[in-house]
């Protein structure tokens, strides 16, 4: 499998971002070795929430929740998915698929060694992340969804999806920073933009990107889509807590945590939160009141 690794100082002095590259290597399905970029914070021993983002952000969209976490007395882990951030990054688009990625990241959480994780997914982390707690549950104590699905294809995509994936497909560059940007409430600062870009030299690096839309499972025989419903039918059966937190201004996800609250058992009772101001990057419009919400209901949840 032929990849790229960003140049490291396309990293240096971002915005917020002050914290240490960690790596591990997992395999990449072909025979070789992938490196996988992870942010660490608070103590090791800590209760670990593993923060996974979605589509084309990467672990900066996480800076302004980690202290929040921290302060509380967290760990904080956010993960870098293979072909974002300072992950590596497959140079052909076939080389990406829905199965490859929960099997990476899956691998980078083993080797991490994390146990009794609180999930926090949003977009693509829910689609990966509810994969990896329904088909390992056991290395889960807590799950919170944040403006994502674990789709099958059974039900037909919004149009607002199916719009954001013919942009993704037919667009001559892939302007990853606006894209972040057009995604959330607030206006983004030029510096803040050009963060998203960082990992991004040029177009040969976003391979991932391109490929993440055409990933999601529309229809029901989809290659992805029986590997979710396995994981709707442990997730049905989930009762530990699992938390919705939602955006009011997210035309993508929008009625997904009525679904996830009224079908998984650990969801009753729950105070699942909308956060108001706030759109399909809910992290970069609202962070550290999300982090505050996530702080307080895992305190206040214990396993």
């Amino acid at each position: 499998m032929e990849t790229l690794r960003t140049p490291d100082e396309r990293f240096d002095d971002l915005p917020g971002f002050p914290f240490a590259p960690c790596y591990v290597d997992v395999p990449d399905g072909d025979g070789g070795h992938l490196r996988m970029h992870y942010v660490d914070e608070g103590p090791p021993d800590a209760a670990p929430v593993l923060l996974l983002h979605g589509e084309p952000t990467w672990s900066f969209l996480y800076r302004t929740m980690i202290p929040v976490l921290v302060e509380a007395g967290l760990r904080a882990v956010a993960v870098d998915l293979v072909g974002f951030g300072r992950s590596d990054k497959p140079t052909r688009r076939e080389d990406y698929t829905y199965q490859r990625h929960v099997d990476w990241t899956r691998a980078a959480v083993e080797a991490v060694g994390l146990e009794g994780i609180t999930l926090f997914g949003q977009d693509w982390g829910g689609l990966v992340g509810l994969r990896l707690a329904a088909e390992d549950p056991d290395r889960f104590a807590r799950i919170v969804a944040a403006n994502t699905f674990l789709p099958t294809g059974d039900v037909a995509p919004g149009e607002a999806f199916l719009a954001w994936r013919r942009f993704s497909q037919e667009t001559p560059a892939f302007p990853v920073g606006r894209i972040v940007d057009r995604g959330c409430v607030t206006d983004l600062a030029p510096e803040i933009v050009a963060a998203y870009d960082a990992p991004f030299p040029d177009e040969r690096f976003k391979e991932g990107a391109r490929q993440f839309p055409v990933l999601v499972p529309t229809r029901p025989d989809d290659p992805a889509s029986e590997a979710n419903r396995r994981a709707w039918a442990s997730l049905r059966r989930w009762e530990k807590p699992f938390l919705c937190a939602f955006a009011d201004s997210d035309p993508i996800t929008r009625g997904a945590d009525r679904v996830l609250s009224a079908e998984i058992p650990g969801a009753a009772g729950q105070p699942h939160a909308t956060i108001e101001g706030a759109g399909h990057f809910l992290q970069e419009d609202r962070g550290p009141d999300v982090a505050r919400i996530v702080a307080d209901w895992v305190t206040a949840t214990p396993t």
